[in-house]
């Protein structure tokens, strides 16, 4: 049986497209390593406090961003530094000693446990507080004091920080 041209160019174009190239995974897979990469190096950009559902934060617009740093929270209730509690912010109200002697020793602790530091690297020691917006000046005032007398000069106040896009947390140095 003799074939037509059509189907002389149709057998050739079939046997032409039976080899069909295959997907390389091998050159997609070094495409998404390079993206998982790209992703977790600048995914550190972002600087976020700890932030507790018992602190509300003040609003302002701090510009700077957030350090890590040694953390003091004021809550309603107490205050606690790196998470564990110290005393209670009414002790600090009413200006008991032995509240204030208590986060001086936690902070002398803190601070004694950082051995490669010169004396003038003590001496202006950084610290973030972070204190519930409805906390009086007062115990604020109280805390920053003991923090100063133990060599954590370089205060700096835990905002909210209010911007066109939307809310962050940041710090304000002092």
């Amino acid at each position: 049986m003799k074939k037509s041209a059509r189907s002389k160019r149709m057998a050739r174009h079939h046997r032409r497209n039976q080899s069909k190239s295959k997907l390389s995974l091998v050159s997609l897979m070094d495409i998404f390593t390079i993206l998982v990469f790209f992703l977790m190096l600048n995914a550190s950009d972002v600087q976020v406090l700890q932030s507790d559902d018992t602190v509300k934060l003040p609003v302002s617009t701090a510009d700077a961003p957030a350090k890590e740093t040694l953390l003091i929270m004021v809550t309603r209730e107490q205050v606690m530094l790196q998470g564990k509690p110290i005393t209670t912010t009414a002790a600090l109200q009413d200006a008991q000693t032995n509240a204030i002697d208590d986060l001086k020793s936690e902070l002398d602790y803190h601070s004694a446990r950082r051995v490669n530091l010169s004396e003038i690297e003590k001496q202006q020691q950084s610290i973030t507080i972070m204190g519930d917006s409805s906390v009086t000046f007062s115990v604020l005032k109280k805390i920053m004091q003991a923090c100063a007398s133990t060599g954590y000069t370089n205060l700096a106040l835990a905002v909210e920080n209010k911007t066109d896009t939307g809310s962050a947390l940041s710090s304000g140095g002092s």
